[in-house]
């Protein structure tokens, strides 16, 4: 006999052993200490900016556009794999109870990020409005059931196989969202926010008597849960390989004029497959361009130098690391080992491209410096992530990569 609760806790502890078992390799050492580094440094000028904010700063409006967001993305994590829809379709009607489950296993989860970044904001919060922190909980408490509504009528649009459907609707739950959290840290009157509440019960009434007589769109769940996956994957891949990651690749053809200026030649055959590989892979573009554009913002809002050119050779190292992987990209492709080359070549290639890569980083980020005027610092930073950048790339990467 079907056991829906059996089904649930088979893929609930299958995905958390699966998540642990790639977090163990994500949170290694090394990037403990760049994390601790990071919080301390966030939090020692987030406490200095808060200090210094005007007693008219709109604090409501930014954590209004900041919760909002946070609480509109409200999926139900649905553990559905790709086969389910051949073999469980037909026990859709048993599967309510299964489905709850996920819902408050996704509230727990995603009430515990509420918690986090709420925490963050107040201080801000309480810094401003003068009230301290007694209204923490209340607010949490709220905002939590607020996110129940949020995953309840994410549920529910779910039903429904139109794409303008889901559009509107987080524009319509962002509003709403946005709205009620601005009035809620305003303290409005009650009877406003009780209006809201009863907008937001008829949205989702309008959408469950809707979907009443709709049946699951099995496909649409499973891709979104792919999806989700796949993200993660992604990022552990950066720490280890993934055997069940799927490679995305996009053309990017008006990247072919960086391609264009690698010689035609057999030692540069192995330049040429990393570098297509580097700018063709979501992966290891996205994550470069990731990396640059957030160690760019954090450099120009650091006031002194050191830590500017600490901050920027921190993120020099958190680049180089997690392109590592880039070494074994092709290392499932038979037909490169068919190529008459030898290795030293491919170890060559590797490094100039991961040279070159950092280097441009290193560059970019001086010139972030120089345009703030700090001409010395610039200097100072570019030496030091060009050296920085050699050792890494000559020392540390071909050990690493030969273990």
């Amino acid at each position: 006999m079907f056991d829906d609760k059996k089904l649930w806790k088979e893929r609930a502890s299958g995905r958390i052993k699966d998540l642990g078992k790639y977090l163990r390799y994500i949170f290694n050492g090394h990037l403990v200490v760049v994390l601790l580094f990071l919080l301390g440094t966030a939090s020692f000028y987030y406490q200095n900016w808060i200090e210094n904010l005007p007693a008219g700063f709109p604090v409501e409006i930014v954590i209004a556009v900041i919760i909002g967001f946070l609480l509109t993305y409200s999926p139900v994590y649905n553990f559905l794999l790709d086969a389910d829809q051949i073999f469980i379709l037909p026990l859709e009607d048993k599967l309510k109870g299964y489905f709850l489950r996920s819902g408050i296993a996704s509230l727990v989860f995603q009430g515990y990020l509420l918690l986090m970044v709420l925490a963050v904001l107040m201080p801000m919060y309480a810094h401003i409005s003068g009230n301290g922190f007694r209204s923490f909980l209340p607010f949490f408490i709220i905002l939590l059931l607020v996110k129940a509504w949020n995953l309840a009528a994410s549920w529910r649009i779910d039903f429904f196989v139109q794409s303008v459907v889901h559009r509107w609707d987080l524009v319509v739950r962002y509003c709403i969202n946005a709205t009620f959290t601005f009035l809620l840290f305003k303290q409005a009157n009650l009877f406003i926010l009780l209006v809201i509440v009863v907008v937001c019960a008829l949205y989702y009434r309008t959408f469950s008597v809707q979907s009443n007589k709709m049946g699951l769109k099995w496909d649409l769940l499973i891709n979104q849960e792919e999806k989700r996956m796949a993200s993660f994957y992604r990022l552990a891949n950066m720490f280890t390989d993934v055997p069940k990651l799927r490679d995305t690749v996009k053309r990017r053809k008006w990247l072919d004029l960086f391609l264009n200026r690698i010689a035609f030649s057999r030692e540069n055959t192995y330049l040429y497959l990393f570098s297509r590989a580097f700018l063709r892979s979501s992966d290891y573009l996205g994550l470069f361009t990731r990396l640059t554009v957030i160690g760019a913002f954090a450099i120009y809002f650091i006031s002194f130098g050191i830590g500017q050119i600490l901050l920027g050779i921190l993120f020099l190292y958190l680049t180089g690391f997690q392109l590592l992987p880039l070494w074994n990209h092709h290392q499932n492709k038979l037909w490169v080992d068919l190529y008459p080359i030898e290795k030293r070549y491919k170890t060559a290639a590797f490094s100039s491209l991961l040279m070159t890569i950092l280097a441009i980083q290193t560059v970019i980020y001086a010139l972030l410096i120089l345009v703030k005027g700090e001409l010395m610092i610039a200097l100072l930073f570019l030496l030091a992530g060009l050296v920085f950048t050699y050792l890494f790339v000559y020392i540390y990467a071909k050990n690493r990569l030969k273990a």
